[in-house]
């Protein structure tokens, strides 16, 4: 944990020529709705996107500064490679090797949602970052330390003064710098997306059958082509929420206890373990949860709970069927995002 302090020493070179792919006077600091995405629901008007200020989000996003030990950065939980999730950790980790309660979602196409965590403790992108930053299980920081620590820093002033006009730094600043990297984090490249955009791509039979059940037996909760309808659901992982009450935890109401955000599906093949609690590591085991491992509570949504005279809980999919949907989520994954260099380390030159 301790290498990223190995990084800091050049920030200021780094951050000056951590773009050299991008081609000068190309848009790849505008944000651009992708055609099959609904409406973007950030608060662009308060804080637009500025290659200054997402290149000021990316250093802060990959900088262990923010943690109390400068051990943890928000990249140790949010891996490019694995579309911004914890390929290492079912659950997080955080200061002193820490574990958390639930695992990390992928952070992608943020500017798209209005619920944040799996819980939806936060309604505002500019606000995710500080339960992470003051948590005690993953940075333990004060906020105010944190500016502090930025600001004597021998390089940052300078980078908020290009971001903003000034070399003063402030949390709004610095929470504004990483909604705009995080903003530009869209993930809309993959086979199906170019699939439904008529750009050329064709799908298999076995994924096109695929796609015809997703429709038919996962797109209720899935929804839109952010395959997620930012719902809370309880899913029917167990019947004992004493662990976690997920979306109670912030309503305190007993008709939320187990339910959880309805996490979208973009990349799926790579972000495992899934479910909150990170119990599944196979999408086959996830699809296997549905067909036969459902656990019944008063709180489990009744999409799960099939009217038939014995009553059967769960989705009914044959091996077949599960085998046809795995072909058609695996056509989700965005290599052109996992591999996007304006989302890398700027520190790893």
């Amino acid at each position: 944990m301790k290498r990223f302090l190995l990084l800091l020493c050049g920030c200021g070179f780094l951050l000056s020529c951590s773009s050299e792919s991008v081609a000068p006077g190309s848009d790849a600091y505008a944000f651009i709705k992708p055609l099959n995405f609904p409406d973007a629901v950030y608060t662009f008007e308060n804080n637009e996107v500025t290659r200054e200020g997402f290149e000021l989000g990316r250093a802060l996003f990959y900088d262990p500064i923010l943690s109390a030990d400068s051990s943890v950065a928000c990249a140790n939980c949010h891996q490019q490679a694995k579309a911004f999730t914890d390929p290492i950790h079912r659950l997080s980790r955080g200061v002193n090797d820490t574990e958390g309660i639930r695992n990390a979602p992928a952070i992608q196409n943020m500017a798209f949602q209005s619920d944040f965590f799996w819980d939806g403790g936060v309604r505002h992108l500019d606000f995710v970052p500080i339960n992470a930053i003051t948590s005690d299980l993953e940075m333990a920081e004060k906020l105010a330390h944190v500016v502090e620590k930025i600001q004597r820093s021998k390089t940052y002033p300078e980078i908020f003064k290009k971001a903003f006009g000034t070399g003063e730094v402030t949390s709004q600043r610095m929470l504004f710098s990483l909604s705009q990297f995080m903003d530009l984090m869209i993930s809309s490249n993959s086979r199906y997306d170019k699939y439904v955009r008529n750009e050329g791509e064709v799908l298999s039979k076995e994924e096109l059958a695929g796609l015809t059940l997703f429709k038919s037996k996962c797109s209720s909760c899935h929804a839109t082509d952010l395959f997620t309808d930012g719902s809370f659901r309880n899913n029917g992982l167990d019947a004992d929420f004493k662990i976690d009450s997920g979306r109670a935890h912030i309503t305190e109401a007993m008709e939320d206890r187990g339910k959880f955000k309805v996490p979208g599906l973009r990349n799926v093949e790579l972000t495992s373990p899934y479910m909150h609690d990170g119990q599944f590591n196979t999408l086959q085991q996830v699809l296997n949860h549905y067909a036969q491992g459902v656990t019944d509570s008063e709180t489990l949504d009744p999409f799960f709970r099939q009217e038939t005279p014995n009553t059967k809980l769960g989705i009914a999919l044959s091996e077949e069927e599960k085998v046809e949907i795995i072909a058609f989520l695996k056509t989700l994954t965005d290599k052109t995002f996992t591999q996007d260099k304006r989302f890398s380390n700027p520190f790893n030159k």
